[in-house]
């Protein structure tokens, strides 16, 4: 299937490693144009290199104030365009809610809840007809993880954000999608996994309860944010897609 992908341009946050990576090097396979953000301008600029010419790394806090209209800037300015925007961020810090301080709730609402409303505000504003505005969120949009209460928090709510915007947004022809990943492996998951004192079988407890016994590999998520984020899905929008192996049982 062609996805129609090519010559459209992205950015993509949180893509020097993990998830947003993952979707960007499947945007960029199929012919796309990204540019990608991180917070360590060294990580930045080594990410965007590994993706090639198609890519343009730009270092920036989803956190900071300005960064939004800064990256849509970045992509008009390298690439001619700007199609769309998928927001991901690091997971904020792990913990039981006697665990977590007032800065870690604070730092984490700037960056994982705020900093992705600025940049939803954002393209919004710049987006045409066929634009689409995608989150990457978690299964915990659905169902509480245990040791992730910042997490757990702040990922519905900005599912219903998203889903407002769906509404909002969609008689200008702009969509908006949500991805719900699960484990998938990914060093996140793998830090999360080293928590315990036995990761190995904090792992094979995890497997056990997916359906497909096993984790997702990283390509696998990004090849569904890519597809979501191509104009192949044009009649999706306001969805939450689980990627998750059949974790999530319910409907």
């Amino acid at each position: 299937m062609d996805l129609g992908l090519k010559d459209r341009v992205y950015v993509v946050t949180g893509a020097t490693r993990g998830l947003g990576n993952a979707v960007a090097r499947e945007l960029v396979a199929d012919g796309a144009k990204v540019v990608i953000t991180g917070r360590d301008e060294k990580r930045v600029a080594e990410a965007a290199a590994e993706l090639g010419p198609d890519a343009v790394g730009v270092a920036v806090d989803n956190a900071e104030a300005g960064a939004a209209e800064r990256l849509i800037a970045a992509a008009r300015e390298h690439f001619g365009g700007f199609h769309g925007v998928l927001v991901s961020v690091g997971g904020p810090a792990p913990g039981f809610v006697a665990d977590n301080t007032d800065e870690q709730w604070r730092s984490a609402f700037e960056s994982v809840f705020l900093g992705a409303v600025r940049l939803a505000r954002a393209a919004a504003a710049e987006l045409e007809d066929g634009g689409v505005i995608g989150f990457v969120l978690s299964g915990s949009v659905h169902e509480p993880i245990p040791g992730l209460t910042i997490s757990n928090g702040l990922r519905p709510g900005l599912a219903g954000f998203a889903k407002s915007i769906a509404d909002e947004l969609g008689p200008r022809g702009i969509r908006v999608v949500g991805l719900l990943p699960a484990r998938i492996d990914t060093d996140r998951v793998r830090e999360l996994d080293g928590l315990s004192a036995d990761p190995e079988a904090t792992r094979a407890a995890n497997e056990s309860r997916i359906p497909l016994r096993r984790y997702g590999r990283p390509e696998e998520f990004g090849r569904v944010g890519a597809f979501l984020l191509s104009p192949a899905a044009s009649y999706l929008t306001g969805i939450m897609v689980p990627v998750d192996g059949g974790m999530r049982h319910g409907f």
